[in-house]
C-alpha cells in the first residue's frame, strides 16, 4: 500500500566545520536524524525489492501567486534534497510548488540491507511518489547524479516532463570507455567507510568549487560528516557504495539523442567531476571530467537543446551564485 505521511525531523545544533575540529561533529541518524532542517520532511512509505521503504521529500507551497506549475529537484551523489534551499525559495517566490525528494539510499530516505539500484528504479520510485501527490506535470531539474536520474526519467516518462534542466550533470561521458578502471563494491564501500568532515570539504573544495570555499559550504559538509559518521555509518557506507556502482556502470550519455522533451544545461565551465579519476592513470585522468567541453558536447547530442554555461564556476554553480543561477533557471522553466 502507498501512503504518505508526514512528520518534522527534530532539528540539532549545526557546527561550523574546521578541519582542527573534525572531531566535534555531529552524528546524525541512518536518515539524518538530528539535522536541522529549514522545511518539514515529508515520507513516503512503498514496497520495492521486497522491502518496506520511506522515502523523504520536501514539499514547498508557491509564496504569493501560483502558476501552477510544479517544480522537482533532484539531488547529486553528495547532496540532498535540503541543499537546494537557495533554489527552493527562488522557484517557491516565482510561483512553483516545489518537491525535493532524497532518493533511497540517501539523506532523508531508507539504507536498505539490500538493494539493486538503477536509474530506471529510482525514477520508478519518483513516478509514484509524484503519482501519490496527484501531480502529472513537472519541470524537471537534475544535479550531479540527479542530472542522471533526470534524464533517465525524462526517457521513461516523457509526457510528464515540461522542461528538462541538467545542472552540471554527470554521465555526459562514458568513464569506462575512456579508461577510468572499474572499482568493486567492495572497494568502494572500503573508501566510502574512511569519510569524515575533512575528507569531504577537500574534495568538494578542490573539485567543486575551483579551490574555493565560503562559509556557507560547511553546513552541508556537517551534514554529510555526521550521516557518514553516526550509528548507521555501515548501513550508509554500503549503500554509497551500492550507488557508486550504479553511477559508474549505468550511462545514459548514449541515450541524450532520444530526449523527446525541452532541455537546457547549464553548466560551470570549471567543473572536473568525474567518477573514479582518482584511481585512474595520468594520462586517462587528463581525458575526463572537462565540462568547458562536455557542456558543449552534450547540446550538440540532445535534440534543440539549450546550453547556458557559468564560466570559471565549479559542479555547483546554483551554490556558489545561487542569484544569478536561480534568475537563469527560472527564466529557462518559465520560456513556453
Amino acid at each position: 500500500m502507498l501512503k504518505t505521511t508526514r512528520i518534522l525531523l527534530s532539528a540539532g545544533a549545526l557546527l561550523i566545520f574546521s578541519a582542527s575540529a573534525a572531531e566535534t561533529t555531529p552524528q546524525y541518524g541512518e536518515e539524518l536524524q538530528g539535522f536541522a532542517f529549514p522545511y518539514p520532511i515529508e515520507k513516503f512509505a512503498f514496497s520495492s525489492q521486497g522491502e518496506s521503504l520511506t522515502m523523504g521529500y520536501i514539499d514547498v507551497r508557491p509564496q504569493g501567486k501560483a502558476n501552477g506549475r510544479t517544480a522537482v529537484l533532484m539531488h547529486g551523489k553528495n547532496f540532498c534534497g535540503v541543499t537546494w534551499q537557495d533554489s527552493i525559495e527562488a522557484l517557491r517566490r516565482a510561483g512553483y510548488r516545489v518537491i525535493a525528494p532524497d532518493q533511497i539510499g540517501f539523506c532523508t530516505s531508507s539504507k536498505p540491507a539490500s538493494y539493486q539500484y538503477s536509474f530506471q528504479q529510482l525514477a520508478l520510485n519518483t513516478h509514484q511518489l509524484l503519482a501519490t501527490l496527484h501531480i502529472d506535470k513537472v519541470s524537471l531539474v537534475g544535479h550531479s547524479t540527479g542530472g542522471m536520474l533526470a534524464t533517465r526519467y525524462a526517457l521513461m516518462y516523457p509526457q510528464q516532463v515540461e522542461k528538462l534542466a541538467l545542472v552540471n550533470p554527470i554521465g555526459l561521458e562514458d568513464w569506462k570507455a575512456k579508461g577510468v578502471p572499474w572499482r568493486s563494491v567492495d572497494d568502494w564501500y572500503q573508501r566510502e567507510l574512511k569519510t569524515s568532515a575533512a575528507s569531504i570539504k577537500a574534495y568538494e573544495q578542490k573539485t567543486y568549487y575551483v579551490g574555493q570555499w565560503k562559509p556557507e559550504y560547511d553546513r552541508w559538509v556537517t551534514m554529510l560528516a555526521g550521516l557518514n559518521n553516526g550509528p548507521g555509518k555501515k548501513r550508509v557506507a554500503w549503500n554509497s557504495a551500492l550507488l557508486y556502482d550504479m553511477i559508474y556502470t549505468q550511462p545514459v550519455y548514449y541515450e541524450f539523442k532520444n530526449l523527446a522533451v525541452p532541455t537546457t544545461l547549464l553548466i560551470g565551465t570549471a567543473d572536473t567531476t568525474a567518477i573514479g579519476s582518482d584511481i585512474a592513470p595520468p594520462e586517462v585522468k587528463a581525458k575526463v571530467g572537462h565540462y568547458n567541453e562536455l557542456g558543449k558536447e552534450a547540446a550538440k547530442l540532445i535534440p534543440h537543446a539549450t546550453l547556458i554555461e557559468f564560466n570559471g564556476m565549479g559542479h555547483a554553480p546554483q551554490m556558489e551564485d545561487p542569484a544569478r543561477f536561480n534568475r537563469a533557471l527560472i527564466d529557462e522553466l518559465n520560456k513556453s
